[in-house]
């Protein structure tokens, strides 16, 4: 039996540059590998929200057609010089869309071309949003939403029975996970900078401003108390700003603040009749989706 040797304390594998530690330790937190099988699943949720949301949620790229006087391009649409789209040139589109998330839903049972159909999806679904947003109103809910469609492709060939961990679907899954905290951190951001601190914000009527507006009879008996409607704003702003500390939440303390923030949703649902659906779909980016009964194998069971 040969004897374990101990480094040296001069030697120089003992002395790693405090740098070089600190960047290792960063990729293998980013390229930390999933199963492919949880990439695969969340395939499938996201290709079926997108033909759920160029439907319902975000349909005014055909309408904007009759109006391309008022088209206010983004700076991305600027970049890529995209014109406004003719009402045609939106039915186009719109069944492109969801043809190419068919095939991306076809292509994870088969087990073919699913960068193909990825991408297929992305492009378009980009194409759509940057028309919507062209009008006047940016729905940063979509951030995250956005952010799957481009990096799924990425993963490579995922089945929803395959429990083989990836470090591309791991990176893939990261993007998406760091795309829907900046939707909540970003957010907190722009409230201090429109209101030049933190207390600004926290200290304001906006949901009293919210509740008079849009509110249901759930929540219109707060306005008779404001200091509650303050407590509900301080309460919104430190969640939104200590928002990237789920990245490195596991098990029980991971599912607590996913189930946090889909608690907030909800109420604000039934309050405000805001669901920021988009955003609520790519939490499943957290979740060990492989863990579904119908998607584990008699060896994981």
């Amino acid at each position: 039996m040969s004897a374990t040797t101990t480094p040296a304390p001069g030697d120089p594998a003992t002395h790693v540059h405090p740098v070089h530690r600190a960047l290792r330790a960063g990729t293998a937190w980013f390229l930390a590998p999933v199963p492919l099988a949880r990439v695969a699943a969340f395939r499938v949720l996201i290709y079926a929200f997108v033909v759920l949301d160029v439907l319902w949620i975000r349909t005014s790229v055909i309408p904007h057609g009759y109006v391309p006087e008022l088209y206010r391009p983004t700076w991305v649409a600027r970049a890529v010089h995209l014109p406004p789209l003719t009402p045609l040139q939106g039915e186009i589109l719109l069944w492109a869309l969801l043809a190419a998330c068919a095939a991306g839903v076809v292509a994870v049972v088969t087990g073919r071309l699913q960068r193909t159909t990825g991408t297929l999806v992305a492009l378009g679904f980009w194409v759509w949003m940057l028309n919507s947003q062209g009008y006047g109103y940016i729905s940063h809910d979509h951030l995250a939403l956005m952010v799957a469609v481009t990096v799924l492709p990425t993963a490579g060939l995922t089945r929803l029975r395959d429990h083989t961990p990836s470090q591309a679907a791991g990176w893939a899954m990261r993007v998406i996970q760091i795309g829907v905290v900046a939707t909540y951190f970003g957010s907190a951001v722009l409230k201090w900078m429109r209101a030049g601190s933190p207390a600004g914000w926290a200290n304001s009527a906006v949901f009293v401003w919210a509740i008079m507006r849009r509110g249901s009879p759930l929540v219109r008996w707060t306005l008779e108390y404001p200091w509650l409607l303050i407590v509900a704003q301080w309460g919104l702003y430190l969640i939104e700003l200590l928002s990237p500390v789920v990245l490195w939440l596991r098990g029980r303390w991971l599912y607590v603040a996913v189930s946090t923030f889909l608690l907030f949703h909800l109420a604000t649902f039934l309050a405000l009749g805001i669901h920021f659906l988009p955003t609520v779909v790519c939490w499943a980016a957290f979740l060990p989706l492989e863990r579904l009964p119908f998607l584990r194998t008699r060896a994981a069971r």
